[in-house]
């Protein structure tokens, strides 16, 4: 393993009660030193197994886990140096001591020798996660996001060297997430914590992950950086995972004037422009997404989504030319 490397698998896999279908299957990862490192994947497709492998929560049915060049075994089979330097974080807390206060919480199994110690530690950790202010509350108090936080910080406090997250911003509300993402970038950078998250939502690991692995059916189908998946997806899965798109047919996208040599296109809300030329759409729905709305237009019972910044200019029923810029070619080749 070089030195930019900390986490790797070497054809790892972990079924469940003899079932191929589930688990994963012959993974091989190499997690930089460092870096965010998001799991992507539809329900079912194995992210949550990966990172218990990782973590050592589990063993392999086959296969080799390396935290640097130290074999990673199962946690029950003793602990290793390893597991001491790993911290893993889940998305309901479930772990924390809901009678504790904020500072008690995080200062929990930290050593009695150094009260001074502990004391600069905790306060640091709270400062990190801007929670300092919430010291005295009762973690049972406190809101999903005002949770998640006190419970990074909780890991945070032994200096971990990989911190592992598991659906992270699940319980936090949409007004805080955004600044839960920023510290845990902003402690990565500072820090030199590496980080690997599994999540669903595309617009957390877009912008947060330095790199991107991408699962089905418990393989890995796609690896890359947050813009080459997403500007370049060289699977259908891929598209659907990452943005808002419209899916079509081969007969479908040439209503779309497209032509395309594939079956499946696919086409990004923002890569459709409102023209005056064109052929005409009518708009069956808007939705409101705050400073730009939705708009889902609809031609011979062909429907596509299409971004709109002009809230209000095209209601429901009226009709609009597009302009399609980009879109992606998947599926067999048609003649």
């Amino acid at each position: 393993m070089t030195d930019d490397l900390i986490l790797e698998t070497i054809s790892v896999t972990k079924n469940f009660f003899g079932d191929k279908s589930s688990g994963v299957n012959n993974i091989t990862i190499f997690i930089p030193k460092g870096k965010i490192t998001a799991i992507v994947g539809e329900s079912g497709s194995g992210k949550t197994t990966l990172l218990n492998l990782l973590y050592g929560n589990l063993q392999p049915d086959h296969g080799e886990v390396f935290f640097k060049e130290e074999q990673v075994l199962s946690r029950d089979r003793g602990l290793q140096q390893a597991h001491k330097v790993m911290r893993m974080i889940t998305q309901n807390g479930s772990d924390m001591d809901q009678h504790l206060s904020v500072w008690d919480s995080v200062s929990a199994g930290l050593p009695d020798e150094d009260k001074s110690l502990a004391i600069q530690k905790v306060t640091e950790a709270l400062h990190m996660l801007h929670i300092y202010q919430l010291k005295d509350q009762y973690f049972a108090k406190l809101s999903g996001g005002e949770k998640q936080r006190v419970t990074i910080a909780k890991a945070l406090i032994s200096r971990p060297e990989v911190l592992l997250l598991d659906e992270p911003f699940n319980q936090v509300d949409a007004t805080y997430r955004e600044g839960l993402q920023h510290d845990i970038r902003d402690i990565v950078q500072e820090w030199g914590v590496t980080v690997v998250l599994v999540s669903h939502d595309p617009a957390e690991i877009l912008s947060m992950a330095d790199e991107l692995i991408v699962l089905k059916e418990g393989e890995i189908v796609e690896n890359g950086s947050p813009e080459e998946l997403y500007h370049s997806p060289k699977l259908l899965y891929t598209s659907q995972i990452l943005a808002s798109c419209s899916q079509l047919t081969f007969a479908q996208a040439k209503i779309c004037s497209i032509k395309s040599r594939r079956g499946v296109v696919v086409i990004y809300a923002e890569h459709i422009k409102i023209s005056v030329l064109g052929s005409k759409w009518v708009v069956k729905k808007v939705l409101f997404k705050g400073f730009y709305e939705e708009l889902i237009i609809e031609r011979e019972e062909v429907t596509l989504r299409v971004i709109n910044y002009k809230r209000g200019k095209y209601p429901k029923g009226s009709t609009i030319g597009i302009r399609i810029s980009k879109y992606f070619e998947f599926g067999k080749w048609e003649n």
